[in-house]
């Protein structure tokens, strides 16, 4: 029912320790990592100029994520200054004026946002440690307050109270850094209120329902680890009834409940228990059954809806991710603004940021594969379109990337779905270089259609990328999901090399200059594919990735433990002798003895998913061994790297480690 994904986070000042030094306080063995210099004559390995630098797909826009106030009198961004410090502005629409609200220091402003047409919130952890703190500030700058100033806790937001406008309810792990409870918070004062006990550590409830009104109403309890029953409760003067039982594999799970209907306990389910891919299911709680199914599709997994609270609730559309973001409209209201976005435009895939309370203005974000992005706002009232920001004018479309959805059988004959990057070198008619690019998670994550500056880097270099949704990956149905489960390192890595296969049918790729790269999982799919297939990669960079299943298991953060059963089902047991032969098998630190191709590791030192001695220990036995390892690690970044000079750095390491090998 709940499920834990250890999706990539690609969310400032450059510290890097040379191999000779040993520096006290710092994580990991801090005589591993590159040095500076060897790490610029990485970089320099690529030789050639191209119209675009690196700087020109990873440097930060100098204006971006934009958000419209909820009465539609203000807009706020974020500025880049000349250091690479992303503030936060707003702008009075009708005067023009324009001021800094929130000013950006050591630790970056993880994301931010409206809750009133007053206040606005922000996030920030520590050097990428995912302790994620919850701030609030006026929309003139003043009244900046702390609202969680606790030490290693984790907040997260659960329901904005848009007739309460002045308090969220937020979860937090603040009384056991393994479980999460909810909190009403007042975004003015910080004052909170517990508004639900999670008593039970051993069996803990992993996930609430609250209504408009604030009200608890159900919640998803977890037991022993791999099952989960939901709880429910008609009023909040009736008791919880455990109404229904599931496990890991299952999905069932309140989008929101249904204000347009007299019945109370009807909700709106995202739901696979009676279908393969996820529906959406009008579902009466109270009766524990469905009254009708509202949208499914055969292939893709629906995602959500999106309701008119100026209407009364009634929904607007649904969502799901196809071969592209796909959006359905179902109120004739939104039908009409639909197509008129439709007709405005045309081949771009938009999406909606956000609206005004009264339903009059919309910020609207513009995308296409060889679009990085331009915000507009559009007037109901006016039928006017403005355009407000291209994010990236100077990466004009003509210069991009084809990102080509593709389908193919993996050798077991399951449907595989992904994405290929072309060159214009392929288009004409030269052989090229590939890249394989795992995703991340494996559990849930899964890749998608659009502007990707990484494939577009590698393609503006001259190298096709080929992203595979591999089994287990999300959006695809409960059956390909559970697919992956005891896979990694075996069915999963077949996928990609079939992904390979696929891409060398097409008549453009040079099949003796493939490479691999990914993070995070796509990290180990790396190594594991250096050591299952050596002899089809010419070189690999692995970011952030695990290498021992045995020693990441025994490095999750808290608030993880209480998943390691799922875990162990879905990935492997190392408590049951037989897996425990399969995890030595298939992690890469064990059999480093396979690995004979070119490695590039990157690490962020504070990375609380994947742990930096999973890197230290691959490029130690690779060095023991007389490879000459390039070993990137930022002591100021986590699972993946958030400051702007870090990923420059990065990129340009990069494709210089590609040159060296693939040219």
């Amino acid at each position: 029912m709940r499920r834990i994904y250890s999706t990539m986070m690609v969310c400032l000042a450059t510290v890097v320790v040379s191999a000779q030094e040993k520096t006290a306080g710092l994580p990991g063995d801090t005589t591993l990592p590159s040095t500076k210099e060897e790490l610029t004559k990485l970089a320099a390995s690529e030789v050639k100029t191209f119209k675009y630098a690196v700087e020109d797909y990873f440097a930060r826009p100098k204006q971006s994520v934009f958000k419209l106030s909820p009465d539609g009198k203000y807009f706020s961004y974020r500025e880049k200054d000349a250091s690479g410090k992303r503030h936060v502005f707003v702008k009075n629409i009708q005067t023009g004026e324009t001021k800094k609200v929130l000013e950006e220091g050591k630790e970056l402003i993880r994301d931010y946002g409206w809750v009133n047409s007053r206040r606005l919130i922000y996030i920030q952890d520590q050097g990428g440690n995912e302790n994620y703190q919850l701030y609030a500030v006026d929309l003139d700058g003043s009244n900046d307050l702390a609202l969680t100033p606790f030490s290693n806790v984790r907040v997260s937001i659960l329901k904005v109270l848009k007739d309460q406008p002045d308090f969220l309810i937020i979860q937090m792990n603040k009384d056991n850094p393994e479980i999460f409870e909810p909190y009403k918070i007042n975004i003015r004062t910080g004052a909170l209120e517990k508004l639900y006990e999670n008593k039970d550590a051993a069996n803990p409830i992993a996930g609430y329902d609250f209504d408009k009104d604030g009200n608890l109403r159900g919640y998803s309890k977890q037991e022993g680890g791999t099952n989960y029953s939901f709880f429910y409760r008609e009023s909040v003067s009736s008791p919880f009834k455990k109404i229904k039982e599931t496990t890991w594999k299952d999905n069932f799970s309140i989008i929101d409940f249904d204000y347009t209907s007299k019945n109370k306990n009807l909700a709106y389910v995202l739901s696979n228990l009676t279908s393969n891919t996820a529906e959406i299911q009008l579902y009466d709680l109270k009766t524990n059954t469905p009254v009708k199914t509202l949208y499914s599709n055969k292939v893709f997994d629906s995602e959500g809806l999106e309701t008119s609270r100026k209407r009364n609730y009634e929904i607007d559309y649904f969502s799901y991710t196809g071969e592209k973001s796909e959006i359905v409209p179902v109120s004739a209201a939104f039908k009409k603004l639909y197509a008129r976005f439709k007709s405005q435009f045309g081949k771009y895939q938009f999406g909606i940021i956000s609206k005004t309370d009264e339903e009059d203005q919309y910020l609207l974000i513009v995308t296409s594969d060889k679009l990085y992005g331009k915000y507009y706002t559009y007037d109901l009232k006016t039928d006017k379109f403005t355009l407000l920001a291209d994010l990236m004018p100077k990466l004009k479309e003509e210069d991009m990337a084809e990102m080509r959805p593709v389908k193919f059988k993996s050798r077991d004959g399951l449907d595989l779905y992904g994405y290929i990057t072309i060159p214009k070198e392929a288009k004409s008619g030269a052989k090229v270089p590939l890249i394989v690019n795992p995703h991340g998670g494996p559990y849930g994550p899964r890749d998608e259609w659009g502007f990707n500056p990484e494939t577009q880097l590698f393609a503006s270099r001259g190298y096709a990328t080929i992203q595979v949704n591999y089994r287990g990956s999300g959006g695809y149905g409960k059956s390909f999901s559970l697919a992956g489960s005891k896979q990694i390192g075996r069915n999963m890595l077949n996928d990609l090399e079939d992904g390979v296969a696929y891409a060398k049918s097409l008549g453009f790729i040079d099949g003796d200059k493939v490479a691999i790269y990914g993070g995070s999982y796509g990290g180990l799919a790396t190594l594991g594919s250096l050591v299952k297939t050596p002899e089809l990669y010419k070189c690999g960079v692995d970011y952030v990735g695990v290498s021992n299943l045995f020693t990441f298991y025994k490095s999750f953060p808290p608030y993880w433990k209480p998943f390691l059963a799922q875990v162990y089902e879905q990935w492997y047991n190392p408590e049951d002798e037989q897996e425990k032969k399969i995890i030595e098998q298939i992690s890469p630190a064990l059999n480093i003895d396979k690995i004979n191709k070119p490695l590039f590791v990157v690490q962020g030192a504070n990375d609380p998913r994947v742990n930096i001695h999973e890197s230290d220990q691959i490029v130690k036995s690779l060095r023991s061994r007389g490879f000459d390892v390039p070993y990137m690690v930022k002591y100021n970044e986590g699972h993946g790297f958030g400051h702007e000079d870090n990923r420059i750095e990065l990129y340009k390491c990069m494709v210089g480690f590609f040159a060296y090998h693939l040219k």
